[in-house]
């Protein structure tokens, strides 16, 4: 897969050992997510999966407006969170997301990528972020508190990591790409890991 240069995630690779152990952290984070949705959802079966995960959010985009969940309906869309200062996997997924989204460039498809963050990543970095990405992607922020109102909608995992020495730091988080339908209800968490002509197949079959 060709590299990108994004400045924000390159600024994070401080040690050579450092993306192989961050991309095994999150690896082992998205298993644990899964296998919480899984558990969830076995634990509450007088309720659908659809009904379990997602639901309203409001958020900003570049520009100053407010996208909100209805604003989606009508056409599925995809939903990944993730920091811009991620060192690996959040620009390796986005990658991944758009390899398969330009197999099918007349597809109504929105992929919103949505910050664990906001202490850095402002809607405007958001946008900056996602423009290295498919054009279909949209990059939101918001307050802590929308932030921390979307992530529990979703039953996203993401938690700040211990100040480095220069200020900075890492957000540990979950890696999952939610499917949404139409409506706006949660159809799968879409796997990644196989070919981009194999994840935009089964988009499209779905579509």
């Amino acid at each position: 897969m060709e590299e990108r240069s994004l400045s924000p995630a390159k600024s994070r690779r401080e040690t050579p050992g450092s993306a192989p152990a961050t991309r095994t952290l999150a690896v082992a984070i998205a298993v644990i997510a899964l296998l919480g949705l899984g558990v969830l959802i076995a634990a509450t079966p007088g309720r659908s999966p659809s009904a379990l995960v997602g639901g309203p959010f409001a958020l900003q985009t570049a520009d100053g407006k407010t996208l909100t969940d209805a604003d989606l309906k009508g056409h599925p869309f995809l939903v990944y969170f993730g920091y811009t200062h991620c060192p690996d996997v959040c620009p390796t997924t986005l990658a991944q997301i758009s390899d398969a989204l330009r197999l099918m460039p007349d597809k109504p498809i929105r992929a919103l990528f949505v910050t664990v963050d906001p202490e850095r990543d402002t809607p405007a970095l958001m946008a900056d972020y996602v423009s290295s990405f498919d054009s279909r992607f949209v990059g939101l922020g918001g307050s802590p508190e929308q932030i921390a109102a979307i992530e529990k909608a979703y039953r996203v995992y993401a938690r700040k990591g211990p100040l480095q020495a220069d200020g900075g730091y890492s957000m540990d988080h979950s890696s999952v790409v939610y499917l949404m339908d139409a409506n706006g209800a949660f159809v799968e968490a879409l796997n990644m890991e196989r070919p981009p002509a194999e994840v935009a197949k089964e988009l499209t079959d779905y579509l």
